[in-house]
């Protein structure tokens, strides 16, 4: 049985479904981040399972107790806001331990959970301090801590490193993962960073309009995306996108044309127009027979590569070489393209072929 489950859940806001019926089984222990660009449904799931929002239809349980119209108190949740949500009033040991102090809990438990928590997140030496004295990774550590002494049978993540700078985001999304692989804790996390997603996720769920798109662990989704929006979404630089037509085992683009693999010349057939899809990172000047040849527009160096944004014919293209390729923003360039990697997509479903 899953240990967090929804199952044909619904959510209107009057006459406007923002999630219409959605089915997710989340396993225990496991480390779930729902990611999907703004407005896709993701913060209102995550809300519906901590009870602060009412699910219109449908059925939530966690760890086999059915919890939809459960209030949030009564759901061994614990959720961790974006914006950290502390009282400014109290130090970090109080803001630890006010949840426990509200539900009656003794003094001497309290004091052991804080201190053990304050342990674990090193926040041993700021327990005294109260959160304006404190920096915006030391505060989320606070929002964290708050949740874990709980000792909840679900953790709740809201976006809760959008507020911080790019190197510390780095930092604690590796905190956080470390902290949930010790714990074995069940975790939810929202973002709509979809590396932070990549790099912290057991599984993770792609959202479009309230609907799940594609649920898998991150190399499956960066490898057989679904369809064309998960393609599009997962990846960064993103997935390159040329409409093109199979014909005679190639995929031809007006005047030029890549030979495809044996197997996927067998697959697809003389198919005609499908949209095909190339990641900037699979077209290297590697030892490859199938090249393409496009107008640079843009050169960015990144130091252990370089990004060639371009043109072929009107649709946008970007390429990742290695620095020392030679090109020049309106100079020709002709890339090697490793057709292994290419994806296929249905040009009116834009499902995956």
């Amino acid at each position: 049985m899953a240990h967090v489950a929804l199952k044909n859940v619904t959510k209107r806001f009057g006459s406007v479904t923002v999630i219409p019926p959605l089915d997710l089984e989340i396993e225990e222990g496991e480390f779930i981040v729902l990611v999907g660009p703004s407005g896709c449904g993701k913060t209102t799931t995550l809300r519906m399972l901590a009870g602060l929002e009412t699910a219109t239809s449908g059925e939530i349980s966690i760890a086999g107790q059915e919890v939809t119209h459960a209030r949030p108190g009564e759901r061994d949740c614990a959720m961790v806001f974006q914006n950290y949500a502390l009282y400014p009033h109290m130090t970090v040991r109080d803001n630890i331990g006010y949840a426990m102090r509200v539900h009656g809990t003794d003094k001497a438990t309290i004091d052991t959970r804080v201190n053990d928590a304050a342990t674990l997140l090193g926040l041993v030496p700021l327990l005294d301090r109260k959160p304006k004295n404190l920096s915006g990774g030391q505060r989320q550590r606070v929002a964290i801590g708050r949740a874990l002494v709980r000792q909840p049978q679900v953790f709740l993540f809201d976006e809760p490193l959008s507020n911080l700078d790019a190197k510390l985001r780095v930092e604690m999304r590796t905190e956080i993962k470390l902290l949930q692989r010790r714990l074995g804790t069940t975790t939810v996390y929202v973002t709509h960073d979809q590396v932070e997603a990549m790099t912290m996720a057991d599984r993770v769920v792609v959202m479009n309009a309230g609907r799940i798109e594609q649920a898998a662990d991150p190399i499956t989704l960066y490898e057989h995306p679904a369809n064309r929006f998960v393609a599009n979404f997962i990846g960064s630089p993103a997935m390159n996108f040329l409409t093109a037509r199979i014909e005679n085992g190639a995929a031809r683009f007006g005047d030029q044309s890549l030979a495809l693999t044996e197997e996927d010349a067998r697959r697809l057939g003389d198919r005609g127009e499908v949209i095909f899809g190339i990641r900037p990172e699979h077209m290297r000047e590697a030892e490859q027979a199938a090249a393409l040849t496009f107008m640079p527009d843009a050169v960015e160096p990144l130091g252990p590569h370089t990004l060639v944004i371009g043109r072929v014919g009107d649709t946008k293209l970007t390429a990742q070489v290695d620095p020392r390729f030679g090109v020049t923003p309106g100079t020709m360039c002709t890339v090697q393209v490793d057709m292994t990697q290419a994806h296929f997509f249905d040009p009116e479903s834009e499902a995956r072929l």
